[in-house]
């Protein structure tokens, strides 16, 4: 007899628990309800402004138009004429060397004003952060001008140094100095907010490793080297792929120096100029789609790449 009496409370528990599942409180549903209408306004912008204009654009780098029979399906057939395309393809391997080179620079500097500041031993230390992080807060446009000031071969001050000295002008946009100038400027721009990314991540480090360290005999240089940047790696691998994405959609500060050397800049400079102007000079919407996409999935693939291999070098 206390078989079946005990079966019959555990298959009741059961069904009561298979109920609880399938359904929830009427509170709880209040709740899933109201959230839902409070991420309801956030998800119907960012439909409209990013994934229906990513389908368009998909959509229109399978087509060409044409002037005679319009527009017509061509499938893959503008990616595989961007992969062909010389100026395209001299555009990436510009921006690549431009990564290769700038990058690790920038992201030095950074590491160095981060380690500098959370040293603590740094006289006017907020001002030196502040002074540091302050050119992020320029917007691009207006750097660039003022760089393009500065470079100026008729009335920059370098140009007017120069000549007071005697010397030749500095070719500061020539084409064998363009990238460098150009480096100069990005670098400029972007150490702070990189900067303060690294400091944010070394602030929450437990100053008990320090210590410890410290009694152990381990100087400054030794601190820093085993226990302060392997400690900050996820914070140092963001910045790396943010600096991989930006110098892959390099837009503004080459097409604002292009109006003071149209002759060193032209309108395949960078993978990002060119597309604008196949879109807004020359009237080649689809062609342009095509080279979007292929440039965000190069980007996609770089990134990637450097995450996985930073994440292989860590385990090891």
């Amino acid at each position: 007899m206390s078989a079946p009496t005990s079966a019959r409370p555990a298959a009741g528990g059961d069904a009561r628990g298979r109920s609880g599942r399938r359904g929830h409180s009427p509170a709880v549903r209040r709740q899933h309800r109201a959230a839902y209408v409070l991420v309801a306004p956030f998800m119907a912008v960012f439909a409209a402004m990013l994934v229906v204009p990513l389908v368009y654009a998909l959509y229109l780098s399978l087509f060409r138009e044409q002037l005679v029979g319009g527009r017509s399906f061509v499938g893959l057939a503008n990616y595989a004429r961007a992969l062909g395309d010389s100026a395209f393809v001299e555009g990436v391997l510009r921006v690549s060397l431009f990564l290769v080179v700038q990058v690790p620079i920038m992201l030095g500097l950074a590491l160095f004003f981060a380690l500098a500041l959370d040293s603590g031993r740094l006289f006017a230390q907020r001002f030196v952060r502040l002074s540091i992080f302050l050119p992020y807060a320029v917007p691009s446009v207006v750097a660039t001008l003022m760089w393009g000031y500065l470079y100026g071969p008729d009335f920059g001050p370098f140009t007017q140094i120069a000549e007071g000295l005697s010397l030749p002008a500095p070719p500061f946009l020539s084409s064998d100095w363009m990238l460098g100038s150009l480096m100069n400027i990005l670098t400029w721009e972007f150490i702070g907010y990189n900067m303060i990314i690294m400091f944010a991540a070394l602030r929450a480090v437990p100053a008990d490793l320090y210590e410890a360290a410290r009694m152990d005999g381990a100087g400054e240089f030794r601190i820093a080297w085993s226990i302060k940047i392997p400690a900050i790696r996820s914070a140092i691998l963001l910045t790396v792929i943010f600096s991989v994405i930006g110098s892959y959609q390099l837009f503004n500060e080459p097409n604002l120096i292009q109006t003071l050397a149209p002759n060193v800049i032209d309108s395949a400079y960078t993978p990002n100029v060119y597309a604008y102007n196949l879109a807004f000079t020359s009237q080649d919407l689809n062609y342009s789609a095509a080279v979007a996409f292929l440039l965000a999935a190069g980007i996609a693939v770089v990134s990637y790449v450097v995450q996985l291999t930073t994440q292989r070098r860590a385990r090891s």
